[in-house]
């Protein structure tokens, strides 16, 4: 195993005390990434953030590169969670409530998401995991697409859940630019298209 391969791996801890520190440290290190970016974000700035030592940071995580893919990948898994409890009652909605439910949840935990994101452009083998992460969450949309509408083929879910996933990500670009006149008004017209769209594909 390479020297960068092994400062990605993150040490997990056994007891809850230290599960608690984990827990701290990765907060603190979200809040400094998302203030410095990674590459100007240190470890030293990360544990004082947290109120602990260097070496309690270091002891659960080698470097800053197990720090940003351990919260690249608890934000995917949260996400992923979302999604599947997402699908599991989309048979019940319509479709403007399940837009709804879909852009609240990709749009959704904007300080996490503020984070994260960054953190996936940064890695210098972060192209691959982009890749993943954009392929992950099509697949969730296609399984809450077929969910909702039976009769869709599965090659049919995933072209339209291409489609909604690009609408949703202009809905997070909106949302994260600063002091954007009519943001609002902007936002509720992304959702309508996204239900004007599913309903003229279903007809």
């Amino acid at each position: 195993m390479s020297a960068e391969a092994e400062n990605s791996i993150a040490r997990a801890p056994k007891r809850e005390r230290g599960k608690q520190r984990v827990a701290e440290l990765l907060q603190a290190a979200a809040a400094v990434f998302a203030e410095k970016g990674y590459e100007a974000a240190t470890m030293t700035e990360i544990a004082a953030r947290a109120g602990a030592p260097i070496g309690s940071l270091y002891q659960f995580f080698p470097a800053k590169e197990a720090l940003a893919d351990t919260l690249v990948q608890n934000y995917a898994a949260l996400l992923a969670a979302d999604l599947r409890a997402l699908a599991a009652r989309a048979s019940d909605m319509d479709t403007k409530t399940l837009v709804e439910a879909l852009f609240g949840l990709v749009c959704g935990r904007p300080r996490e998401r503020a984070a994260v994101l960054p953190l996936a452009e940064a890695r210098m083998d972060e192209r691959t995991r982009r890749i993943s992460f954009r392929h992950m969450l099509r697949r969730h949309i296609a399984t809450i697409l077929r969910a909702r509408f039976p009769a869709l083929s599965p090659g049919a879910a995933r072209e339209m859940a291409v489609v909604v996933l690009q609408l949703i990500k202009a809905a997070n670009t909106l949302s994260d630019e600063q002091g954007l006149a009519g943001r609002a008004t902007a936002l509720r017209e992304l959702r309508a298209l996204a239900t004007q769209y599913l309903e003229q594909r279903l007809r």
